[in-house]
């Protein structure tokens, strides 16, 4: 199936399926990436959801702020879930009892604890059997609604109330995880990284996700200023420096196929992106140099890695 144009027009005029009213924290991300995602599909939609604070601040009890079928699960379990609805769904239709010519997109979300770290298990097993649905990483790089400790998506030097910053550690040790390219390597039809700042890009790929015609993962970067320390208006201008250092950058795995789909006119340095967040103030001290280095000159590993298997040129 082909992924059809977006077209604003029609996009303004639909009913957002996450209402507002939600208890999101101002400025969250998450909410921003979810109507992003969610408006970008035609079809019925069933949202999986896993325990995280999308979960807890849009369905306190008795209320709820989702306008789609929803169901929440364990931190651990999201991508197990979402496969057991999906297949459930297509014994349904070969029993007869659903319509089979009426398309059904199964989303899931979670954060990066439960996609990183201990969800890990269920979402490469989820891949691996080739379950059709969307898996949403909402990253904001920490357990956030836990209390704000470090995942695997923790980027190095980050301060979080499990790698506080002092004359010990300066912040988390070890370098994050490359999720994006760990669900690459299981060579599921559609892989893509995005940012809510691009949001054109961001909806463009998950339609061509929900068209790939099987197991589709997006990895989506969510600004959380509450574990971050920056002001809440600043989410998109801190999620816009995160593209243009290439320390997110923008790119899709399509049937094996690495593209890149954006590419900063200028590459800033990573210090534009670390400066705006308190959890790196440290790093901005003159102790750290040598650190901030180590970081720049890992993301300038990275990017150039990403080139290469992009095909694209230094």
């Amino acid at each position: 199936m082909v992924a059809t144009p977006l077209n604003l027009k029609i996009l303004s005029e639909k009913r957002t399926p996450l209402s507002g009213g939600h208890r999101m924290c101002a400025g969250c991300a998450e909410a921003i990436i979810v109507k992003q995602v969610l408006l970008a599909i035609d079809d019925p939609v069933v949202v999986i959801n896993g325990t995280g604070c999308l979960e807890v601040s849009t369905t306190i009890f008795p209320y709820t702020a989702w306008r789609v079928p929803w169901i929440h699960v364990a931190f651990e379990n999201t991508a197990a879930v979402a496969a057991g609805v999906e297949a459930a769904y297509r014994a349904l239709v070969r029993r007869g009892a659903l319509p089979a010519d009426r398309r059904v997109v199964f989303v899931a979300f979670a954060g990066d604890g439960g996609s990183y770290d201990i969800g890990l298990q269920a979402l490469s097993g989820a891949l691996e059997r080739g379950h059709r649905f969307l898996y949403v990483c909402l990253d904001n790089e920490g357990y956030m609604n836990t209390g704000i400790q470090r995942s695997g998506a923790t980027p190095r030097g980050a301060w979080t109330t499990t790698t506080p910053v002092g004359k010990v550690m300066p912040g988390k040790p070890q370098w994050r995880k490359d999720l994006t390219a760990i669900v690459a390597a299981h060579r599921i039809p559609y892989v893509a990284q995005v940012a809510p700042s691009h949001w054109k890009d961001l909806m463009t790929r998950v339609r061509k996700a929900v068209a790939s015609g099987g197991p589709a993962f997006l990895n989506a970067l969510s600004d959380c200023n509450r574990g971050w320390r920056h002001d809440p208006a600043q989410t998109i201008e801190v999620t816009r420096l995160a593209v243009e250092t290439c320390y997110w950058p923008l790119f899709e795995v399509e049937d094996g196929v690495w593209r890149l789909n954006y590419r900063p006119r200028r590459k800033l340095p990573i210090t534009e992106y670390l400066r705006l967040q308190g959890r790196f103030a440290h790093l901005l001290r003159p102790e750290f140099q040598d650190l901030v280095a180590e970081i720049q000159a890992e993301v300038d590993r990275r990017w150039e890695e990403l080139l290469r298997r992009c095909g694209e040129t230094a």
